[in-house]
């Protein structure tokens, strides 16, 4: 990361936007992102924000206590909390003189031609008129890809390789990949060497997990494009990570 970051895209995992429960958002923490998020944007980096979250706030809507198992009913959810989410976002940049605009994608308008360049043409209009947030969620109402598992990992890394972003950050509820002391490994060059430290496990309000997280990584890097895997629930790590500072795992671009 020796050149200095123009275009970063951020992926906020659900576990760190939802409650503690997982029912229903953290203003809070939405706050507190966006206000790094915003810091970045005003030092004069374009930043795309992809944002699970949609489901947690449609069952706090829907008065449910847990995780629906049903595909339709958490389709229900985020179709209920997408607004919801997108109205906190919306008021967590708009203190900081920030505009959102949400952009609801599948990877099938990822993988279209045209649709691609149409999406692609709206992040840069967006993103050049230099005071708007471009936050990204998968159309959960009507795909599935991304609520039965990955939780938007994959689409983050998509995006950034259609915005030819500098770098992604995924932002979980871990400190990074962690080897079998528990220790976080810093960087990882080789994706072979620590394919065996991963688990499938996930947190209580994510439906992705660090499997997904590392494939997201390999497939961003192999683009040309470095990554870096933090705990979100941890402040300035946003800032710090910018900056080129060592935190959670990076994974240098190829």
């Amino acid at each position: 990361m020796s050149k200095r970051l123009k275009r970063i895209v951020l992926k906020f995992g659900s576990g760190i936007l939802s409650s503690e429960k997982g029912i229903g958002l953290s203003r809070k923490q939405i706050a507190r992102l966006a206000l790094e998020v915003g810091t970045l944007v005003r030092a004069g980096h374009e930043c795309i924000v992809v944002s699970s979250g949609a489901v947690s706030a449609g069952m706090e809507t829907l008065e449910l206590t847990s995780r629906p198992k049903e595909l339709a009913a958490r389709q229900s959810c985020a179709a209920v909390g997408q607004s919801h989410l997108m109205h906190a976002y919306a008021n967590a940049f708009a203190s900081q003189g920030l505009t959102v605009a949400q952009l609801l994608l599948t990877h099938n308008d990822l993988d279209s031609r045209v649709r691609h360049l149409n999406a692609r043409n709206t992040l840069t209009h967006l993103l050049s008129r230099g005071h708007v947030v471009p936050i990204i969620n998968e159309n959960d109402s009507v795909a599935v890809e991304e609520l039965n598992f990955g939780d938007n990992d994959r689409l983050s890394a998509e995006v950034s390789i259609l915005m030819d972003a500098d770098l992604l950050i995924i932002l979980t509820s871990v400190d990074g990949l962690q080897d079998a002391k528990g220790k976080t490994v810093s960087i990882v060059r080789d994706f072979d060497e620590v394919a065996s430290l991963v688990r499938s496990d996930k947190g209580h309000t994510s439906t992705g997990g660090m499997v997904t997280k590392l494939q997201a990584a390999q497939l961003a890097v192999k683009s040309g494009i470095a990554v870096n895997i933090a705990n979100g629930r941890k402040a300035g790590l946003v800032y710090a990570i910018a900056a080129g500072k060592r935190v959670g795992t990076y994974f240098p671009a190829k």
